[in-house]
């Protein structure tokens, strides 16, 4: 079972992220904000990170990036999850080492299709 840490401040999409996915048959952990998902992320070990960009405190950008600084993080593919869908978020996104940003709203199958995507990419 694919292990998938979700770190978003909305309590409600956070719900539905985890719904999506217990019926995919992943294990899923989940965090409300970038500094409970960073301790989450190096304890855990999760196969991939989704993260939203726009959160209090250390944003989805910024936690990506302190994500890759880290040796027992820095391998962990992250997938951005956001209504922010301009080019620049995106680019600035691939710079901080996102792997993968849809916007939302999404799909359940969008969702899946994305992890997937990211867990079989050769590190």
């Amino acid at each position: 079972m694919k292990k998938v840490l979700v770190v978003e401040d909305s309590q409600s999409e956070r719900e539905l992220i985890t719904l999506y996915l217990e019926q995919n048959n992943y294990q899923v952990i989940a965090a409300n904000n970038a500094e409970d998902g960073m301790e989450l992320a190096a304890k855990q070990q999760p196969d991939v990170i989704i993260t939203d960009i726009t959160m209090e405190g250390i944003n989805g950008f910024e936690f990506c990036r302190l994500l890759k600084v880290y040796p027992d993080t820095e391998k962990i593919p992250v997938i951005a999850c956001t209504a922010r869908d301009r080019e620049l978020d995106r680019m600035w996104g691939q710079k901080q080492g996102i792997d993968l940003y849809i916007t939302k709203p999404y799909s359940q199958e969008e969702l899946i299709q994305a992890i997937e995507s990211v867990i079989s990419k050769p590190q």
